[in-house]
C-alpha cells in the first residue's frame, strides 16, 4: 500500500533581495550551507511515510541564484509515500498513485505553489522500468486543500498509473492451478475399484491447490474483500474437491450395485437347472478348463443354455423384446464392467464447466 520513488525537486522564485549585479549576467552557484541562511519554501509530502535527501558524498543540494533576484533550487529526494491500492482485480488490476506536495505553513494568502510548464514540469526517465508494473502515464496537477483549524493550502500532485505485469502470476499461479484441476480429471479414467489410486491423486490435489492458495495469500496485503485472483483459485479448488466427492458417489453407488448383485444371485442359485459351468458363463468368469468341459454339449444343448441365459437375465434387468436378442451376449460384461456412469458424465461436464468458468472469468477481469 505504498511506493518509494527517487526524484530531482526543483524550485523556481525570484527574491529580489538576492539580486546582484553583474556585467556578464551569469548565476551564482551555491551548496547547502547557504540554504540556512535564505528563505526557501517548507515544502512537505503529505501522506509520506519516510523520506530523506541523499548526503553522499555530501547533501545533494544546489542552489542557483541569477543577477535579477531569480532562484533554482534543488534536491534530490527520496520519498516512500502512502498509496490506497485497490486489489479487488488483482493480479489484473491498474493502480493509481498521487505523490502531494504542499506549503507547511504558508496559506495560499502567502505562498502560491504551481506547475512552472503543466505537465512538461514532470520529466521522467526512459529508461525507467519496475519488476512488477508497466508505468502507463505521468500528469500533474494542481488544487486548494482546505483544514479547518489553519485555513486554504495551495498542493501539486504528481499522478501516475501503473499496470501489474501479469506473466509472472501466470506461472506461479494460474498456470499451476489449471493444471492441478486438470490433473483431478484424470481420476475419471482410472479404474473406479483402484480405490488407492483414485483417492490419494484427489487428495495430492486438494492439497496442492491449499498450497496454491496459502502462498498467494502470505505475500498479499490482509484485505477484507475478494480479489480476481482468490475467485479463480477457490473456484479451482471448488473443482477439485468435486472431483474428490464424485469418487466417493462412485464408489458408494458401487458399492450398493454389488450388493444388490450378490442379493440376487443368492436369491436365484439353481432355478435355472444350469451346472456350475453354466453359473460362472452367467457371470462371465470362467477358465480354460471350463470351457473345455463344454466340449461334451451338443449344439441343441449349447442353444438351450443361451435361452436359459436369457430367462434369468429377464428376471434380472427386463428388457423389451428387441433389446433382449441384443443384450444375449453382453450380460457378463455388463457385470463386469469398470466405468461407471457418474465417471462418463464426468469426464464431460468437469472440462466443460471449467472452459465456460475460464472464459467467462478472463472475459469479465481482462
Amino acid at each position: 500500500m505504498d511506493f518509494t520513488m527517487t526524484l530531482y525537486l526543483r524550485h523556481y522564485w525570484k527574491d529580489e533581495r538576492l539580486s546582484f549585479p553583474s556585467t556578464t549576467n551569469k548565476s551564482m552557484t551555491f551548496d547547502s550551507r547557504l540554504v540556512k541562511k535564505i528563505w526557501v519554501p517548507d515544502v512537505f509530502f503529505v501522506h509520506s511515510k519516510r523520506s530523506f535527501i541523499h548526503d553522499t558524498t555530501t547533501e545533494n543540494i544546489m542552489l542557483r541564484v541569477y543577477p535579477d533576484g531569480q532562484v533554482l533550487y534543488s534536491m534530490r529526494i527520496t520519498v516512500t509515500a502512502m498509496c490506497n491500492m485497490d486489489f479487488s482485480r488483482f493480479p489484473l488490476d491498474t493502480q493509481t498513485c498521487t505523490l502531494e506536495l504542499e506549503s507547511y505553513a504558508y496559506t495560499d494568502e502567502d505562498l502560491m505553489l504551481y506547475w512552472k510548464k503543466g505537465n512538461e514540469s514532470l520529466k521522467t526517465d526512459e529508461k525507467i522500468s519496475l519488476s512488477q508494473f508497466l508505468i502507463q502515464k505521468f500528469h500533474t496537477t494542481s488544487r486548494l486543500a482546505f483544514y479547518s483549524s489553519t485555513g486554504w493550502y495551495n498542493r501539486l500532485y504528481i499522478n501516475f498509473t501503473l499496470r501489474r505485469h501479469i506473466f509472472f502470476f501466470l506461472l506461479q499461479t494460474y498456470f499451476p492451478a489449471t493444471l492441478m484441476v486438470m490433473l483431478s480429471w484424470v481420476s475419471f479414467w482410472i479404474d473406479r475399484r483402484a480405490v488407492p489410486a483414485r483417492v490419494s491423486l484427489g487428495i495430492t490435489t486438494v492439497l496442492t491447490m491449499s498450497t496454491i492458495i496459502t502462498g498467494v495469500n502470505a505475500s498479499m496485503p490482509r484485505v477484507s474483500y475478494i480479489k480476481a485472483v482468490d475467485i479463480y483459485l477457490w473456484v479451482s479448488f471448488v473443482f477439485v474437491f468435486l472431483s474428490v466427492l464424485e469418487y466417493a458417489a462412485v464408489n458408494y453407488l458401487t458399492t450398493v450395485q454389488e450388493r444388490k448383485e450378490r442379493k440376487l444371485r443368492e436369491k436365484f442359485p439353481c432355478t435355472c437347472g444350469m451346472s456350475h459351468t453354466k453359473t460362472m458363463m452367467l457371470d462371465g468368469i470362467y477358465g480354460d478348463p471350463d470351457s473345455n468341459s463344454l466340449a461334451g454339449y451338443t449344439k441343441s444343448q449349447i442353444v438351450t443354455e443361451d435361452v436359459e441365459k436369457q430367462v434369468v437375465h429377464l428376471a434380472l434387468s427386463p428388457k423389451s423384446s428387441a433389446s433382449r436378442k441384443k443384450a444375449k451376449g453382453h450380460v457378463g460384461l455388463r457385470l463386469m464392467q469398470n466405468t461407471h456412469a457418474i465417471d462418463t458424465y464426468s469426464r464431460m461436464i468437469f472440462p466443460a464447466s471449467f472452459i465456460f468458468f475460464n472464459l467467462v472469468y478472463w472475459s469479465v477481469f481482462c
